[in-house]
């Protein structure tokens, strides 16, 4: 068939790449081993799909909005799952994830930053949430790593009768900077050392680098002002703590 052809080089290249990287972890013995073959698969898979429902959905506002919001579900629950599973840290994602894409995009918008189109709609959305749930993630492992590293600390404040926020206050803003530094260095290096896929893919579409790259600043800004929020709101919701966190799998 002319499109397994097509496709055989690409099919190819991504499974040397991931038995590669799965024999390099297991030749080192690291854990979760099969990560990113599995990852690569799941992924393979889904962008498969999204291709294809996408075809057909990206002019219409209503099915767009509906993609985001499956979108923002799935990474909710993700980052909910990677600090352990509960209906306060569910509740805690959510309205921080929320409050920071909403709070962007009503900026990026109302601005006229970025036309308010379906279209650009879906492709800075799904950028911003996937990268405010890595955010989201690397602030609760971060700052719960933290609590449980210096818990000494943390009890000597408690005696000395600071409340549990104020006995956590500096680990919640360590916790903050530390989740948001790839985002930062990323965009520091945005053009140095990295070319952004949604630049890339901007200048390949035909669009000329000049209007490229206005795209690329818009959604690097929109990451680091979501990022930031969503950073705070989880680390602030986390930091009152009266008994010593379960260490993080």
């Amino acid at each position: 068939m002319p499109i397994v052809r097509e496709l055989a080089p690409t099919l190819l290249g991504v499974a040397l790449l991931a038995l590669l990287a799965t024999a390099v972890l297991g030749f080192y013995r690291a854990p979760h081993r099969w990560a990113p073959l599995l990852a690569i698969l799941r992924g393979a898979a889904q962008l498969a799909v999204i291709s294809v429902v996408l075809s057909g959905v990206i002019t219409s506002p209503v099915w767009v909005a509906l993609a985001l919001l499956v979108m923002f579900s799935v990474a909710a629950a993700t980052a909910t799952h990677r600090i352990g599973w509960s209906l306060d840290h569910g509740a805690m994602m959510a309205i921080g994830m929320a409050t920071g894409v909403i709070v962007t995009f009503t900026i990026v918008f109302t601005t006229g930053a970025i036309d308010f189109t379906a279209r650009y709609a879906l492709a800075i959305g799904g950028i911003v949430i996937g990268n405010s749930m890595s955010i989201a993630t690397l602030a609760g492992r971060r700052f719960t790593e933290a609590v449980d590293d210096h818990w000494d600390e943390v009890e000597g404040w408690l005696a000395l009768g600071a409340t549990p926020r104020q006995s956590t206050l500096e680990l919640a803003r360590g916790a903050v900077y530390a989740a948001l530094i790839p985002s930062v260095d990323q965009t520091k290096t945005t053009g140095l050392v990295t070319l952004p896929g949604a630049f890339v893919g901007a200048i390949f579409g035909g669009v000329s680098p000049l209007e490229a790259g206005r795209f690329q600043v818009v959604v690097l800004a929109a990451i680091m002002c979501a990022g930031s929020i969503t950073a705070v709101i989880v680390a602030s919701w986390l930091a009152p703590v009266r008994v010593r966190p379960a260490r993080l799998k």
